[in-house]
């Protein structure tokens, strides 16, 4: 190489490595770790294998094709990281985790067979005609579902309002994953020495400008916390429309998991479970539902008590009250007079009276 290729070599290289650098650490270092910055970090390594595989192809076209055929690997997994990245960091985690472990290792493994079938030195008009146009089209699917999620933070810009400056990153990381592909295609951002090395110089610069977003939140303690969302709300209370998605969300995994059984259940414990803070559920019991933690988490164990006395499985009622997450006697006869507005023993007698009628 003269001294300009070894001087585009480092700038375009530089950005793949500290991709690399970054990655390792949001992956294996950070701590507390979360949703978020996992699949961010799987972005930035299939982001960060794709760019390697276009400087090495351009550089040294001699190696041998594996080289080619991890960055596709990396390639095919970038629009999946993208979206369950842009999903978690919303607060809008998945339930469905086989479905996303599956996405990762259909991808893998359609890949490495691939690689074995048709190996690229022998076969690479099948990597190029083929696998490469159904990868970008998978690539194109994922941009437009992760846009989707995005729709109410490009609502605000258009209608002139302010977003925050995660939303911003969010923002940012998407078009990101947009301009560094379509440099890479078209013949417009050639004038670098063709769109391999401009792709990988755009790629440093988005790499670059995300992480002084990054660094700009840093002072905000919720920045890909385990526990509370990426993305805060912008005003003190809840929305209508959250506090009712938020809803379904608790009330879901509440009874999915039986988590009200649990008589030691902490606020906190229940928010992590949603990804949102303790203060953000806090709000939202009491702000939008206008209940106390205790008084929400007793309807669901007085619901499953009056379940178990209509079955009537010859459970004392003192057992039914330990049965359903009340810690005591008088705790469950106190609750359920208060839901209920009569004892345990009197809703039971009301009961035989109804069915011996």
């Amino acid at each position: 190489m003269n001294l300009e290729q070894q001087i585009l070599f480092f700038f375009s290289a530089l950005g793949a490595f500290n991709g690399f650098i970054i990655s390792a650490y949001l992956l294996f270092f950070k701590k507390p770790k979360s949703t978020s910055s996992f699949f961010l970090g799987l972005l930035l390594v299939s982001l960060c294998l794709k760019i390697s595989k276009s400087l090495l192809f351009y550089f040294y076209p001699a190696l041998p094709g594996i080289y080619i055929q991890i960055g596709i690997l990396g390639s095919s997994l970038v629009g999946p990281s993208l979206f369950y990245f842009v999903q978690s960091a919303l607060g809008q985690d998945s339930k469905h985790k086989t479905t996303m472990t599956g996405t990762y290792l259909f991808w893998f493994f359609a890949i490495v067979i691939a690689s074995i079938i048709a190996p690229y030195d022998s076969k690479s008009d099948v990597w190029e005609n083929y696998i490469g146009r159904i990868i970008s089209i998978q690539f194109t699917v994922y941009i437009v579902l992760s846009a989707w999620l995005l729709r109410n933070v490009f609502g605000k810009i258009f209608k002139g309002g302010k977003i925050s400056t995660t939303e911003t990153l969010l923002q940012s990381v998407l078009i990101g994953n947009i301009i560094v592909p379509v440099a890479f295609k078209l013949p417009i951002f050639s004038f670098f020495n063709g769109p391999c090395i401009s792709g990988a110089l755009f790629f440093s610069a988005v790499l670059y400008l995300n992480t002084f977003l990054f660094i700009s939140r840093r002072k905000n303690k919720n920045l890909f916390s385990g526990s509370q969302n990426l993305v805060r709300y912008a005003n003190k209370k809840i929305t209508e429309e959250q506090a009712v998605t938020l809803t379904d969300r608790l009330q879901k995994i509440i009874l999915e998991e039986e988590l009200y059984k649990n008589s030691d259940l902490k606020l906190n414990d229940l928010a992590k479970k949603i990804n949102i803070s303790g203060h953000q559920l806090s709000q939202l019991l009491n702000d939008n539902l206008g209940k106390s933690f205790a008084a929400y988490i007793n309807e669901f164990r007085i619901n499953e008590a009056c379940e178990l006395i209509v079955n009537d499985r010859g459970i004392k009622l003192e057992a039914i009250g330990y049965e359903v997450g009340f810690n005591s006697k008088s705790t469950f006869y106190t609750a359920f007079k208060k839901h209920k507005q009569t004892t345990p023993m009197h809703y039971k007698e009301q009961l035989l009276v109804v069915s011996s009628n």
